[in-house]
């Protein structure tokens, strides 16, 4: 399923499934038995996959997709955790060993924006923002001490992520990662979440990011250093994870910060983020004094 957050007419975001061209809404096609929005629909669990999917197999969609507003399809998870440093040829383009641990910070909620809304920042705050194309997977249902074995049955799906960063404020001394991570609209999510059974390998998907329509990132998930499994292991030993949250896996080679001079956004760059089928996540830039 690809299943989305959406608004149509109104304010009120609402849980749907893409159907072709078309959104069908999740609640109104069950009856109500489903809820209509996407962190309420994963903490009902793995029943309420279940009923989506069998409801979905002879559903027709209702609202033509171009018609609507997707927003991102996690608004509000009660944590990002990205992982940095997470990628073979990334590692190479920076110069530097492989860590010995994984490498982790957060992203703050406040800085998720959907696909199409705009990466917005004040020249005053940053003058050095830079794009992170990257595989993100959405918890199904509460993780604690998960073993390796069983991590796939603890994920919902996958979605495309941009980890926008502002480099200036991210190795600047004294800001470190998190301020340079976490600026409004800073996480962009989306198209829409792609169910963990439509995606058969998550370490063999190609991996863009175009600006302006010149590729800038095109690697693989393969390149990943630390999987998937062992970062669900590894994060939840330490702390839970809670349906909606999202784990940012980490960049290919390509970024802005590491090219020859260096290259980074700037008003009206388009920057999209293309994962093999996870759809097209593109944001415009809008910036200020």
């Amino acid at each position: 399923m690809k299943l989305v957050s959406y608004r149509f007419g109104d304010e009120q975001v609402h849980l749907g499934a893409i159907i072709g061209q078309k959104i069908v809404n999740l609640n109104r096609l069950s009856a109500g038995e489903l809820p209509d929005s996407m962190l309420e629909f994963l903490q009902s669990g793995d029943s309420a996959m279940q009923t989506a999917k069998q409801l979905l197999d002879r559903a027709e969609g209702e609202i033509m997709l171009d018609s609507v507003k997707l927003l991102s399809p996690i608004p509000n998870p009660s944590k990002v955790v990205a992982i940095g440093l997470n990628y073979m040829d990334h590692i190479r383009e920076a110069d530097i060993g492989v860590p010995e641990l994984a490498t982790m910070f957060c992203k703050y909620p406040s800085s998720i924006i959907g696909s199409d809304d705009e990466i917005c920042w004040s020249t005053a705050l940053t003058q050095q923002v830079d794009y992170e194309a990257e595989l993100a997977l959405v918890i199904g249902k509460t993780a604690k001490n998960v073993s390796e074995a069983d991590a796939y049955d603890y994920i919902a799906g996958y979605m495309n992520c941009n980890d926008v960063s502002a480099r200036d404020l991210q190795f600047r001394p004294g800001d470190q990662w998190l301020r340079g991570k976490c600026l409004d609209s800073f996480c962009p999510l989306g198209p829409y979440l792609v169910t963990r059974d439509e995606i058969s390998d998550p370490h063999n998907l190609s991996i863009k990011c175009e600006l302006n329509g010149r590729v800038m990132q095109d690697s693989n998930t393969n390149e990943m250093i630390y999987r998937i499994p062992y970062l669900i292991q590894y994060l939840s030993q330490a702390f839970t994870l809670l349906p909606g949250d999202v784990i940012a896996t980490g960049t290919p080679h390509g970024v802005g910060a590491f090219r020859e001079p260096p290259i980074w956004l700037q008003q009206d760059d388009v920057v999209a983020v293309t994962i093999e089928g996870l759809g097209v996540l593109s944001n415009r830039c809008a910036v200020s004094t």
